[in-house]
């Protein structure tokens, strides 16, 4: 039988264990590694800096429900790509890293980017292993897939040093691997299902918190079902947004502070008591709040808030338990109830307050009159990626999802910088789909270059820039005297022309009126097309009872 390289092998395997998108930047000694992916009918996309291509992997992994690829160089290749891996372990999504090696005969000797690399990566991983002979590929790439997918999701590593990748072997004696299927749904105990209804029965103020971990096990049906037959208001966290459409009448995300600082039992469905839910407590929170805690880690139950019921399984299995129990049971939280008419007023006043903002003509215009063009000009179906600090925040109030997993953001990490990687990742896995990523100025310099990557690859990512000059805000005109200030980028910039210099779309907006015009323009190219809005620099959020990370 013929013989077979390293690279070939190892491409062959990812393509076996469902690995369809790699993406990564080539060079010595990987260059073999993705030629053989695209032989063996993997799509690999050429990136412009690794960290962008690691947050492309693992948006595509979150995406498909598998563990995508990304491919890069030995040395600084990996440790460029250490961003990813850390941001994929905070998000618990999985990919799979895998890095040229310097050849195993010159370790220790100071060899081209030589790097102990599987120690470098490892806190970031649940699994990594150097490959150290071509007949053990197959084993090692099953390992990674599975332990990537199963039980918490997560980044793996896979070292690939250049001997084994052109290094070449008799075909027959390279075995194979048994396919990685789906990972088993893990069901609570009944007991502890029928004990937490109960307590949502007897709670005055309920409310249901819908995480990513919803989005992440395709629980949108039970959940769902879940909220229009019980009645309970729920408030969606931000990558959760559209496992129940943003418009359902029992949303609470305009009354978000209001919700959490008044419920008395909380069904916290695949969501953290993190930072993004001020931890679930004082003066966020209820301190009295009785929590009913879904997660699929045992490990995550009770973290900083005690649960009143613990509900250990996949999210899409035990919100079916709880929609079995309650087939045939009349109980609904009423409509009337001083709990959904609290919260009725509490949207109507917080809608009122931006209001006056959404009409204001002025020009540079606020963040609240741009996203009202932004929000009437998205379609159902776009996924949208939002980045930055107030254009991430006040997006996540003004820009309505339907569906879900069709939003990606800064997540569990507040990571600056996925947003062009994510927008390639979420092009790639939905051919077809618009892709929005709305971002600030600052949030779109980590990752501008990637611009050329959506413009060779044809995808259809329509970039909106809202420019305030600066991190969180910068001044008018740079200071005559005197370096700049830290946060402040320059005033005069044009980003828009990093579109044009690839032949892509560009527009450049400062009147207000101007706006519903440019983003009709982009989405008929389908795009690629930048947007560059510019902004008040003094322009923020809404004011609000608590600052942003509460202490």
């Amino acid at each position: 039988m013929a013989d077979i390289s390293g690279a070939r092998i190892l491409a062959r395997n990812l393509k076996q264990q469902g690995v369809d998108h790699v993406f990564g930047i080539v060079g010595f000694p990987v260059v073999p590694v993705a030629r053989a992916m695209q032989s063996e009918g993997i799509n690999f996309v050429g990136m412009r800096n690794e960290q962008s291509a690691s947050y492309a992997a693992q948006a595509a992994g979150y995406l498909t429900g598998r563990p995508q690829g990304c491919l890069v160089v030995s040395g600084p290749g990996v440790i460029h790509a250490l961003a990813g891996l850390a941001n994929a372990k905070e998000n618990l999504w999985p990919m799979i890293l895998i890095g040229g090696a310097s050849p195993t005969d010159q370790n220790g000797m100071g060899a081209f980017q030589e790097e102990d690399q599987v120690a470098a990566v490892s806190p970031w991983c649940k699994y990594a292993r150097r490959v150290e002979s071509h007949d053990r590929i197959p084993y090692y790439v099953e390992q990674a897939v599975r332990t990537s997918l199963f039980g918490r999701p997560g980044p793996v590593y896979l070292d690939m040093p250049a001997d084994v990748i052109d290094g070449r072997v008799d075909e027959a004696g390279i075995g194979s691997a048994p396919t990685v299927g789906e990972p088993p749904r893990a069901h609570a105990e009944p007991d502890l299902v029928r004990g937490a209804i109960a307590v949502v029965k007897e709670a005055e103020k309920p409310l249901v918190i819908v995480g990513k971990g919803m989005a992440w096990s395709r629980a949108e049906d039970e959940v769902r079902q879940f909220i229009d037959r019980t009645q309970v208001p729920f408030l969606a966290s931000p990558m959760g947004k559209g496992v129940v459409p943003d418009d359902h009448p029992l949303s609470v995300g305009a009354a978000r502070s209001h919700a959490l600082r008044e419920a008395d039992v909380i069904l916290l469905a695949g969501a953290r008591l993190n930072w993004i839910m001020h931890y679930g407590q004082e003066p966020r929170f209820n301190p009295d709040v009785k929590v009913l805690q879904l997660d699929s880690h045992p490990e995550q139950i009770g973290h900083n808030v005690p649960a009143e019921v613990a509900l250990v399984g996949d999210g899409r299995a035990v919100m079916g338990q709880f929609n079995a129990e309650l087939a045939d049971d009349p109980w609904q939280h009423r409509a009337d109830s001083p709990w959904r008419r609290s919260i009725a007023e509490k949207i109507a006043e917080n809608e009122d307050a931006v209001a006056g903002m959404q009409a204001d003509e002025s020009a540079p215009m606020n963040y609240y009159r741009a996203f009202r063009d932004i929000a009437e000009w998205l379609r159902p179906d776009d996924l949208i990626i939002g980045e930055g600090a107030n254009t991430m925040d006040i997006g996540r109030t003004q820009m309505p999802n339907t569906n879900p997993r069709h939003r990606l953001d800064a997540g569990s990490y507040g990571t600056m910088g996925i947003g062009l990687g994510f927008a390639i990742g979420a092009a790639v896995c939905n051919p077809g789909r618009r892709v929005v990523a709305v971002q600030g100025d600052s949030a779109f310099g980590f990752s501008g270059m990637e611009m050329e990557t959506i413009c060779r690859h044809r995808l259809p990512v329509v970039v909106v820039i809202l420019n305030n000059n600066g991190i969180g805000g910068g001044l008018d005109e740079l200071p005559e005297d005197g370096p700049p200030p830290p946060n402040m980028y320059l005033p005069t910039a044009r980003y828009e022309k990093i579109a044009e210099a690839f032949g892509a779309g560009a527009y450049h907006v400062e009147d207000p009126a101007e706006l519903r015009a440019a983003l009709d323009a982009a989405g008929k190219l389908e795009g690629p097309a930048i947007v560059h809005v510019r902004l008040d620099p003094k322009a923020g959020r809404k004011p609000q009872a608590h600052g942003w990370l509460t202490r």
